[in-house]
């Protein structure tokens, strides 16, 4: 029995700073790596969305880099809890519909298929599982986000947490 957070206004629920720490497991190889950093989404200028920027560091294999990435969270026609979510450059990455505060959505790049895994925990604590599988790939990358302590709660805070039993990234400086 998981606990799941459900959102009623994507957009409104990201917006704001974060706080994310990041752990990469190569299940192939063994090797572990870790990104710290911060997630800002603010709004987009030309059109009805938020501009998602990470950067923070990334360390693989011992070795400490700066890393980043943009992603658009653009509002989806279907409910203010569905986003579409594209890279910086406009492609397709993946939907994610936050309604019940869980959602599993597919990417694929090439021969890999990044799978991801979406939980909302509470007004300030969300959580993605991507595993990444191909032939050159075999990736666990799970990211807890923080809201920052100097932002108030979440728009969706009055909102009672929901109970389910459902089972269960794309660029930037990360192993792909």
């Amino acid at each position: 029995m998981s606990e799941y957070w459900p959102v009623t206004d994507v957009l409104a629920y990201l917006a704001g700073s974060w706080h994310v720490e990041r752990s990469v497991r190569d299940l192939a190889s063994g090797a572990r790596g870790s990104f710290s950093g911060v997630t800002v989404f603010e709004p987009l200028d030309d059109e009805k969305g938020l501009l998602h920027h990470e950067s923070g560091t990334f360390v693989w294999q011992d070795v400490a880099r700066p890393a980043e990435r943009t992603l658009r969270f653009l509002a989806d026609g279907d409910g203010a809890g569905r986003a579409d979510v594209r890279f910086a450059d406009g492609r397709p990455f993946h939907d994610l519909d936050l309604t019940s505060g869980h959602h599993v959505t597919d990417h694929p790049c090439a021969a890999d298929l990044y799978r991801g895994e979406f939980t909302v925990q509470d007004a300030d604590h969300w959580r993605t599982v991507w595993r990444v599988g191909g032939p050159a790939k075999d990736l666990l990358l799970t990211t807890d986000y923080t809201r920052d302590s100097e932002q108030g709660p979440g728009r969706d805070s009055e909102q009672k947490p929901r109970h389910d039993s459902e089972q269960g990234p794309g660029q930037g400086s990360e192993p792909r």
